[in-house]
This record gives C-alpha cells, structure tokens and sequence, in this order.
C-alpha cells in the first residue's frame, strides 16, 4: 500500500506536468514546467517506475519487486484518472492529447517507438542520480527537456496522454496498449544501461 499511495502521488505530480505541457503552445516552454512534475517527485521521495527501474542493476539500490509492481500500478491508476479529469475540466487539454497521441500511433514503426523509450530512460536515469549523487535539482531541468525535445517516450506520460484523449481508447484500444507496453520497455532497458555499464566497468578494475 506505501509504494502504491508514493505511486499515486508520481503519476499525479506526471499528470499536472503533461497538462502544463499540453496547454503551452512553446513546446520549449512546456517541457521546462513539465520538469516540476521531476523535480517534486525527486524531492518528495514519490515512487515514480521510470525513476525506480534504472536501479534494479545496482545492487546497493536495487527496489524490490514489490515497490516496482505497486508503484508502476499507483503510476498508472492515477495517470489514467487524472487524464480523464482534466479532459472534462480543461477541454483543450484533450483535444492537445489527440493530436499528440494520433501523431506517436500513425507517424511512428514500433522499433522507432522502442528506440526512442530506451534514449527516454537514460536521460530519466541521468536525472535521478545527478539528483541522488549531488541533491540538485540540475539534473532534472536539463535532461527532462531533452527528451521531451528530442521526441522521445516516457511510458508514464504516454498513459496520461493517451487517457487525456478522447479517442485513442475507443478507436484503436489494442494498438494504443501494445504502443504503452512497447514505451515501458524501452525505458527499462535504456535506465538500466548506464548502471550496467559502470557495474561492468568497476568489475574489470
């Protein structure tokens, strides 16, 4: 239940970022007040799964199972809700969802998807541990931008995206769920990576 309520509070804080992104028309300006959705959850000690998965190749930081399954289905539960929600109360923001979800499902191949969920994590990976390393919220407000920028995934966004529109789920309900699940594991792979390699690195020594 306390990695499900911490993953509530990250897919809300995730929530009101994709929101702020959505209602700006400077995508440079959206994605820098996207970063206080990150920068809270590092501060607060939320369990946000993008954030969590990077470590289960550190041993000396590795969540458990539990915190990852719990916290992932907090991330999800709320993302979804809150979608909802803001679409009702803030119509434009729903109508910014469909155009962005309709672009991710008809412009983007599945591997072009899963490649740019894996440049998505590293960057989540690199703005957690510079926080974690250095308590700056520097790491954050440089790499959430960049991959908002660059075009790249994040599944926890994606779910609020797609749950905001209001019709990605009625029209292609199937493909929507394969493109989420295709984004969760390319952020995965990609935040594990740079741990793995440095683990790697300090065994050669």
């Amino acid at each position: 239940m306390k990695y499900y309520l911490k993953g509530l509070c990250a897919g809300i804080l995730i929530s009101l970022g994709g929101g702020v992104f959505l209602s700006c028309e400077d995508r440079t300006v959206g994605a820098l007040f996207f970063c206080v959705a990150l920068v809270s959850i590092c501060m607060l000690g939320y369990t946000l799964y993008t954030g969590k998965i990077c470590y289960v190749a550190d041993p000396g930081n590795r969540p458990g199972a539990s915190e990852l399954v719990f916290g992932l289905l907090g991330n999800i539960c709320a993302c979804v809700a809150c979608g909802l929600l803001l679409r009702l109360a803030v119509p434009d923001i729903g109508l910014q969802a469909g155009a962005l979800t309709a672009k991710k499902l008809e412009v983007q191949a599945w591997w072009q998807t899963l490649l740019r969920a894996f440049f998505c994590g590293m960057l989540v990976y690199l703005s957690v541990e510079i926080y974690r390393r250095h308590k700056t919220p520097l790491g954050v407000i440089l790499c959430i931008p960049t991959f908002i920028l660059s075009g790249y995934e994040h599944s926890i966004a994606d779910i609020f995206y797609f749950s905001a529109s209001s019709d990605v789920w009625t029209d292609a309900p199937g493909y929507s769920l394969l493109f989420l699940l295709l984004v969760l594991v390319g952020n995965s792979l990609g935040g594990m990576l740079l741990p793995l390699l440095i683990r790697a690195s300090e065994g050669r020594k």
